[in-house]
Parts: structure tokens; C-alpha cells; sequence
């Protein structure tokens, strides 16, 4: 570990105690957080994290430092977003310097927003220290690129379910369909196939190429691949957490799918 007090730090901002700094640990791969992130985990007194931040990111927080459990997964025992917040602002009323640390980037459906609102209502000073997001650098570990000049020159980034946990009916989905060639759904294996049929419906393709990515630049990554028409078939080998990308972006991962058993026994991804 490197220490806090590594001339790769000087200079880096204070973490001041009473403050919060809302973090992003990246898709899951150890290597891919922050210098601005490492700095935060090794100044905290707390740690407040996500169910799918691993050990191995969280191995890098300040060996005294307090680690809080405060993970959200569809169709498990959750921890309530309003609990959370408040955990936060008792914890940092408390005179701590409080880390909370979200998978991949907090204000990409990470709910770091309605956090930090929470912090601003009650005067508490906070930092956001942005992530890698899992829709882009999940993806790049699967050979796909989010973006290519030949395919799209844009992406709609679309989480699949809403606040109650159902598919979110206030999309418009025949104008989503049409908005952009490559669509990224976060948290949408539940209701994909319903997904699927909507984008179908709207005048997508069936013959469109479906990329599903689980468990993202770690070492158990898996990838498959079909149809939008044939997401029904797929369904059975699919498990979250997983990111789906439909249209274009795969079809160059045969030729850049760089992340082989060589890569992934590097345990920093």
C-alpha cells in the first residue's frame, strides 16, 4: 500500500474532519480507482460502502478506519436510501471523515445526488470524487467500445428498473429506440426481457447484436452474446451483476477482446 504521507500525494486536497467525500471505486478491478480515491480510503475514519465494492478495493482504506455495510441488490435484504443518508450525516456531525464509497461512478444511477443533497440540507461540507463508470470501462474490459466513428456518434445510458424496483414506465421508449445505435442498460437483467419487447416494439431490430458482460474487469468476468430477438434464450445464463449493451459496439470485440487468462491474473485488473 502506498502510504498517505507518499510525495504522490503532496499537494492532494485535506480531508477534513466533519466532511464527506462521496466516492467512486470504479467497475470493480482494484487498479482502476482514482490516485484521488486512494488518498480518500486512506484518510478515512469510516468507510461506508456498497455491496459490490470488493474487499480488495476496500483493502486499500485506512486500517483503522471503520467499514459500514451499505449495499443495495434487487430482490435481497437492501440497506433504505434514507438510512444511508442519515448514517452519513450522524456520522459526519460525529466529527469523522466519512467515505462513501459507490461502485463504479456516484452520480451515474449510483444515487450519490440524492446523498449529496442530503449532505447540502444539512450544511455538511462534501466532496464527490467521480469513478469509472462500469457502462464504459466495463465494457472496454469486454473488447466493446461504448463508441466508434463508424457505428454511433452517440449513446443513451438506460437503468432498468426505477425507485420501486420496476421497469421504468416513465421512458419513452419508442423515442429511446430511436435516439441513439448503442444503448447501455445498467440493473436491467430482471426486466430485460419485458425491455426487449418494448425496444422491439418501437422498432428496433431482432437481428440486433445483445452484448451481456457479468462481474466487469475482475477476474470472473464472462461475456455472452446474441440477438434482441433471442433475449428470452439468453436469460438462463445470465446472473447480476451484468451490464447489457445492445447495437453495434460488440461486433468488434471478436478482434478486441484483449482481457485473456494472462490479464485477469494480474489481481489489480
Amino acid at each position: 500500500m502506498v502510504s498517505p504521507s507518499h510525495p504522490i500525494f503532496e499537494g492532494f486536497p485535506e480531508f477534513r474532519p466533519g466532511t464527506v467525500w462521496l466516492v467512486g471505486a470504479g467497475p470493480g478491478a482494484p487498479g482502476l480507482l482514482t490516485l484521488l480515491a486512494l488518498h480518500g480510503l486512506q484518510q478515512a475514519d469510516v468507510v461506508v460502502h456498497d455491496a459490490l465494492v470488493s474487499d480488495a478495493v476496500l483493502g486499500f482504506a485506512n486500517p483503522s478506519a471503520e467499514h459500514i455495510h451499505a449495499g443495495k441488490r434487487g430482490g435481497k435484504p437492501s440497506a433504505v436510501q434514507a438510512d444511508i443518508t442519515r448514517t452519513l450525516i450522524a456520522l459526519a456531525q460525529s466529527g469523522k471523515r466519512v467515505l462513501r464509497l459507490k461502485g463504479g461512478d456516484p452520480f451515474v444511477f449510483g444515487r450519490g445526488a440524492e446523498e449529496a443533497l442530503g449532505l447540502a440540507a444539512h450544511n455538511i461540507d462534501f466532496r464527490i470524487v467521480p469513478g469509472i463508470s462500469a457502462g464504459i470501462g466495463g465494457l472496454a474490459y469486454a473488447g466493446i467500445p461504448v463508441t466508434h466513428r463508424d457505428f454511433n456518434q452517440s449513446v443513451t445510458f438506460l437503468t432498468g428498473h426505477d425507485l420501486s424496483g420496476d421497469l421504468p414506465l416513465a421512458i419513452d421508449w419508442a423515442g429511446l429506440a430511436k435516439a441513439a445505435p448503442v444503448i447501455v442498460m445498467y440493473m436491467a437483467v430482471k426486466h430485460l426481457p419485458d425491455i426487449a419487447a418494448r425496444l422491439l416494439a418501437a422498432g428496433r431490430a431482432p437481428d440486433e447484436a445483445v452484448a451481456v458482460v457479468m462481474e466487469a474487469t475482475l477476474p470472473t468476468q464472462r461475456v455472452i452474446s446474441g440477438t434482441l430477438g433471442d433475449v428470452a434464450a439468453l436469460m438462463p445464463q445470465i446472473a447480476p451483476p451484468a451490464l447489457i449493451v445492445l447495437g453495434p459496439a460488440s461486433s468488434l470485440r471478436p478482434v478486441l477482446d484483449w482481457y485473456d487468462t494472462a490479464a485477469r491474473e494480474n489481481r489489480y485488473g
